[in-house]
């Protein structure tokens, strides 16, 4: 067998499984893709020629009698789950044909700050363990040089993944370029349904908490009105807590955008408080002038000899120092009654003595 070998194979998912590409978890950066790969390349001592045997061209063997390409995603994190391909098929011609099935499991780091409007990038390095460049090469099959289409990956419910590339290229490692056949993969995530469930209602509840300055500043109903409002926009974050990985290098404008609301609701909760404690401070204020003036009356009308008998009464009910309350004893209001009787009594004896 030739020291060099020229491979030539053709990488894409499988069709067959569903889903094909998915993010296993947005919080762990992981990437799940059901790959297959074709992989071909010739060996000089393997020919015959099917008249000799019956016009059989092509035979199919135990993967273990012959030598196979250790190829490897870069990006694997986990061992492959994949069920192993025990045959290789042999040409006449000395083409070699093997097909390798892999669930990878594979790094896909994320940029969230233009979520749920984001784009992501996950690659797919397809190398070789140990050998360079000059002894194993890896190219793209003339079919695969061009771009995958839409229809050949499967969307899924949160992504929608958009034509990927391809490219090949020498890749320094351990002192030696190893050829690497590496495969970007774009994903756009489907937007409309974190609209719809997180945007929207965060937007309704800031609509509510100016709503709500059209309610009346006395009570306790606009401050636990608004702390509700809070609570929600801290239910919403914490959902969003959940979706974003928290090893981003950015804040995602959409966090910003809600500690944004949230400030803006915690001031209009402030802002409240404020205005009530200042409508009963004000509010005590007038009650208290109200009675400082009502005992200035009822003194100047002790002082007035001239005065009416409705004064009189009025005077004589106030003449206590306490101030007044709502709450008076039955025994309390029978003796300031009898006060009131007896000082016009003697009103009108005054009057028919000076007479």
């Amino acid at each position: 067998m030739e020291s060099i070998l020229d491979m030539v194979r053709y990488l894409h998912v499988v069709q067959t499984f569903t889903p094909f590409l998915r993010l296993q978890s947005e919080m762990d950066q992981t990437f799940v893709s059901v790959i297959r790969i074709y992989m071909k390349w010739e060996d000089p001592h393997l020919h015959w020629d099917p008249d000799h045997f019956g016009g059989l061209d092509k035979m199919r063997v135990s993967a273990d009698l012959l030598w196979k390409p250790d190829l490897m995603i870069k990006e694997m994190i986990e061992k492959n789950k994949a069920v192993p391909n025990p045959f290789i098929t042999l040409h006449s011609n000395g083409t070699v044909e093997h097909v390798r099935e892999l669930m990878v499991v594979s790094t896909c780091r994320m940029e969230v700050r233009r979520f749920p409007f984001d784009v992501q990038h996950c690659n797919l390095s397809l190398k070789s363990m140990v050998y360079p460049e000059e002894e194993l090469k890896i190219e793209v099959l003339t079919d695969g040089e061009r771009k995958w289409s839409e229809t050949t990956l499967r969307d899924q419910i949160k992504w929608k993944f958009l034509t990927p590339g391809v490219t090949n290229r020498p890749v320094p490692e351990c002192d030696q370029k190893q050829s690497v056949l590496i495969y970007s993969i774009r994903m756009n995530r489907r937007y409309p349904i974190f609209i719809a469930n997180f945007l929207v209602p965060i937007m309704f509840l800031f609509c509510l908490d100016l709503a709500s300055f059209l309610m009346p500043d006395q009570g306790c109903e606009r401050v636990s009105f608004e702390i509700t409002l809070l609570l929600a926009v801290t239910v919403m974050q914490l959902i969003l807590n959940d979706v974003l990985p928290s090893s981003s290098d950015t804040i995602p404008l959409i966090v910003v955008f809600s500690i944004g609301m949230f400030c803006l609701m915690l001031i209009s909760l402030l802002e409240t408080i404020l205005v009530m404690y200042l409508i009963k401070k004000d509010s005590a204020s007038e009650e208290s002038n109200a009675d400082k003036g009502l005992s200035e009356d009822c003194g100047d009308q002790q002082g007035n000899n001239d005065g009416d008998v409705k004064k009189w009464t009025h005077c004589a009910c106030k003449v206590s120092d306490e101030p007044p309350t709502e709450l008076l004893s039955v025994a309390e209001e029978v003796r300031v009654g009898l006060i009131c009787k007896m000082n016009v009594y003697l009103r009108f004896k005054n009057k028919e003595n000076s007479n």
